[in-house]
């Protein structure tokens, strides 16, 4: 088995297999720090110029309210939907009290109760994404911060209401993911999406936040990239040097690839919008198709299997108490027999 030093030792050497160029580097670099611009437009920003009668519901009706992350009902051109979004501010005050964009458990809890508010209203869902990543102090921790991404992930999975999400700035880990889940996903021009920062996949791989140019560019997260990888399925154009120059024109795009987004989510039936959706996550990724030994796939239970059991997934059979204790008889039975 290989060690944790071995394993990245390997990782990184494939990503030097291939290093990004300078140009290639300080381009992904840019889009990065455009997407943390202190100015660029805020999900309430974008929510107050493409929405009309928006009403923000607070609470996750176990703890407490979480203002890094904002949401309810508004009115899109006449029409319903369910509004979602990572609240950053535009200055050191509001992003303290934002907790620059940085949700707790409840921030999370709090936008799955909207979900299942739209999903029994049949209102469809329209998600902004960002943020750096969840909140990791020790309080979320405590209260559940990977259950409440998890079963938020879970969730989004099988409403069977359109569901668009819009990356905005910085979409980061599993804080993004959290609200990502979605039927199309929409980037602005100079937003990002990735697994962790530059700064951390840099001091993991590279052992020093200085090569975060490097690690931008090798990580594919500008929103070209994403395209590319089939992550993200459609890019707004920014206007002028970018999306804080002009928060009205961002605004009017986005707003017209949602509303088309929408459209064609919409001409959809639940039971075949839900095969869609399974069938665009299952094909992102890169993988390699191997021979399973007959003899060993009859014996072992696959991971699916295994999940599906425990969590009682429809169409997985219950686990047998023969599956728990495997050959247990098989050995009394031979005891008894030589006894």
């Amino acid at each position: 088995m290989m060690t944790l030093d071995e394993t990245l030792g390997s990782v990184a050497e494939r990503v030097a297999m291939a290093p990004p160029t300078d140009a290639e580097a300080a381009a992904a670099w840019s889009r990065v720090q455009l997407a943390r611009h202190p100015q660029r437009p805020r999900t309430l920003d974008l929510v107050t110029r493409m929405f009309s009668e928006f009403t923000e519901l607070a609470g996750d009706r176990l703890f407490r309210d979480d203002p890094a992350l904002v949401g309810g009902p508004a009115l899109l051109d006449g029409r319903p939907v369910m509004v979602i979004g990572h609240q950053k501010g535009n200055d050191t005050d509001s992003n303290i009290a934002r907790n620059f964009g940085s949700a707790h458990p409840e921030g999370f809890r709090k936008a799955q109760r909207l979900m299942r508010l739209a999903d029994k209203l049949g209102m469809p869902i329209v998600t902004f994404l960002d943020t750096a990543g969840a909140y990791p102090g020790p309080a979320a921790e405590e209260r559940g911060q990977a259950e409440a991404i998890a079963s938020s992930i879970k969730l989004m999975t099988g409403l069977r209401v359109p569901i668009v999400v819009c990356i905005i700035g910085e979409g980061g880990s599993g804080g993004a993911l959290a609200i990502g889940v979605g039927d199309v996903v929409i980037a602005l021009e100079n937003a990002v999406y990735s697994v962790i920062s530059p700064e951390g996949c840099a001091a993991i791989l590279w052992r020093s936040p200085d090569e975060a140019k490097v690690a931008a560019a090798a990580m594919r997260m500008t929103a070209a990239d994403q395209v590319t990888l089939g992550i993200v399925d459609e890019i707004v154009d920014e206007p002028g040097e970018g999306a804080h120059t002009d928060h009205d024109a961002t605004a009017r795009a986005l707003k017209r690839a949602v509303v088309a987004a929408l459209a064609r989510a919409a001409r959809e039936e639940p039971g075949e919008l839900l095969v869609t959706r399974y069938a665009r996550i299952r094909s992102i990724g890169a993988y390699r198709e191997t021979a399973v030994d007959a003899a060993r796939h009859r014996t072992e239970q696959n991971l699916r299997d295994r999940i599906g059991r425990i969590l009682h997934l429809p169409g997985i059979g219950r686990r047998r108490w023969s599956d728990v204790w495997r050959g247990a008889g098989d050995d009394d039975g031979e005891a008894e027999g030589g006894a």
